[in-house]
């Protein structure tokens, strides 16, 4: 790989995001909302605190509130940078370190393949496709963790790359401490970095064993193999800790644990609603057993289905899937091919099983984006190793090799395109774009500006409007009580979209209970007085 090479896909990468940001002028969804929205308040000098409630799991006392109780802060850090840099709190500046890590994304994935094949060909195709990342296009340019886990998952596999020649060299323990550090960020960006903690911890493991098995019996003995053991384990805690530690801290001193609470409950949901239940207290081991072993198993086993379908259209590209498989059967010996897919099948067993809710519905997604740098490394490997075996018998030409590469680069650029077309261009802003009309309706009824409002995006809504908000409760119209009164809500809305079933009587019958007062609709939305 040549410098020009490198900079040429840095080029083409930024462009690619520089594009689709031209169509989206807010996060869009939830997750980009909430991490945007923490990025403001750390930019304003407001530290870890937020004036809105997505769920109620940490049972939260009021707002404002100790923010990141179930997402972690990376992503809002660095959008807090790009503000601070900028000295403005807008979407734009907070997306701009976002951008650039997307940027870095495929000269990287070249780099990681070119480590991995000794091939420019197959490397530069590797750096396309990460140019042209289908399903991951309209997400790398948002405050969201995407590029953030790609980039940190190509480190990992860097690290792997150069293990065995830095301990020959006796400079393993820096390696094993990057290890740390990489797994560190890793759990500082997602709630499943920790699997990359237990990852690195087995690669210490694993090399300990290889420094066992290149030592003559007479030399080895137990102790020695511990003592490897020990150190190697001991420098990736020490990186992780050296990162993760203060963070830790913080959620010690607020929460008194060392993990914030919200993810614990999460463990005991029986559907996807659960995520917003009120009270939280509710979700226990006993009510999680209450429900029924059919019930159980029959989300794991939906969940178990869906992410399969993740991994064979988002993550494999579709296209993609059957020649990254035949890569990975090439590879198979190599030991980051090996991690990958031990990695893989932790992480779907955790996103079935552990997850079963939060998994198939982006969760799965989110995660095995750190692989996905990875698998475009390996599919031009097995599209190589097809046209190879079809040339030995005389089915194609010399030309084969550049027509065929050629050909997977022009299936990526055209489904790149696609999912831009039906997942941005439409409409990207549509799950929280409608909130500034809502509130001018609320500002015209008199409503105070610190006037707290039950809405589907309390982050989305906050953003758009700077208004305190909580999470529409799952629970019927008790639960919804129970909230406003506690956390003071005065008004309400019941969004076209994502009204549960058990609120759709109100918002069909806009004036059939007593304890809701309609104020009037915006875009099929609408909105009502909470009466006390």
């Amino acid at each position: 790989m040549t410098r020009r090479d490198l900079l040429l896909l840095f080029l083409l990468g930024l462009a690619v995001p520089l594009v689709i940001a031209q169509f989206q002028s807010l996060p869009g969804y939830m997750d980009a909302d909430y991490y945007f929205g923490g990025g403001i308040q750390l930019a304003r000098g407001d530290g870890f605190n937020e004036p809105y409630l997505w769920n109620y799991l940490a049972d939260p006392q009021g707002l404002p509130t100790p923010s990141h109780a179930y997402w972690m802060p990376l992503a809002s850090l660095i959008a807090a940078a790009g503000m601070w840099l900028t000295g403005q709190t807008t979407f734009a500046t907070a997306r701009i370190g976002f951008i650039l890590l997307a940027a870095l994304v495929p000269p990287l994935t070249s780099l990681l393949a070119f480590r991995l094949t000794s091939n420019r060909a197959t490397s530069l195709l590797s750096g396309l496709l990460a140019c042209f990342p289908a399903y991951y296009a309209p997400f790398l340019p948002v405050t969201d963790n995407y590029a953030i886990y790609m980039l940190l998952g190509i480190s990992f596999f860097f690290l792997l790359s150069s293990l065995q020649s830095l301990i020959a060299n006796r400079q393993s323990l820096i390696a094993f401490f990057l290890l740390g550090l990489i797994s560190a960020l890793m759990t500082l960006a997602r709630s499943d970095g920790l699997l990359w903690l237990g990852l690195s911890l087995l690669v210490a493991i694993w090399f300990s064993y290889q420094q066992k098995s290149s030592s003559s019996p007479a030399s080895f003995h137990l102790f020695v193999f511990a003592s490897y053991i020990l150190r190697f384990t001991f420098f990736v805690f020490l990186g992780y800790l050296l990162l993760v530690s203060p963070w830790y801290a913080r959620n010690l001193n607020i929460f008194g644990s060392l993990m914030a609470p919200g993810g614990s409950r999460a463990l005991w949901l029986t559907n996807y609603n659960d995520t917003f239940i009120y009270p939280a207290s509710q979700l226990t081991f006993d009510s999680w057993l209450a429900s029924g072993w059919n019930a159980i198993l029959l989300a794991r086993l939906d969940a178990l289905k869906l992410n399969l379908l993740n991994a064979f259209a988002a993550q494999g590209g579709i296209f993609l899937f059957p020649f990254i498989l035949i890569g990975l059967w090439i590879f198979r010996r190599d030991i980051r091919v090996r991690f990958a897919a031990l990695a893989w099948i932790l992480l779907i067993i955790a996103m079935t099983v552990v997850f079963p809710f939060a998994g198939p519905r982006g969760a799965f997604f989110h995660a095995g984006a750190a692989l996905q740098p990875l698998w475009w490394c390996l599919a031009p490997v097995g599209l190589d190793a097809i046209v190879a075996s079809a040339r030995r018998r005389n089915l194609f030409d010399d030309r084969a090799f550049a027509i065929f590469r050629a050909s997977l680069v022009g299936i990526a650029v055209l489904m790149t395109v696609a999912i831009f077309a039906l997942r941005v261009l439409p409409n990207w802003e549509r799950e929280d774009g409608h909130y500034a009309s809502i509130e001018t309706l609320l500002v015209q009824e008199g409503a105070p500006g610190d006037a707290v409002i039950i809405v589907r995006n309390p982050p989305g809504y906050n953003i758009v409007t700077g208004r305190p908000a909580i999470a529409l409760p799952a629970g019927g119209f008790p639960a919804l009580l129970a909230v406003a009164e506690r956390y003071d809500a005065q008004y309400l809305v019941l969004e076209i979209l994502g009204t549960s079933e058990d609120l759709r009587e109100l918002y069909l019958s806009p004036n059939s209970r007593p304890e809701f007062k309609y104020l009037g609709e915006s875009d099929g939305n609408r909105l009502y007085e909470i009466v006390r």
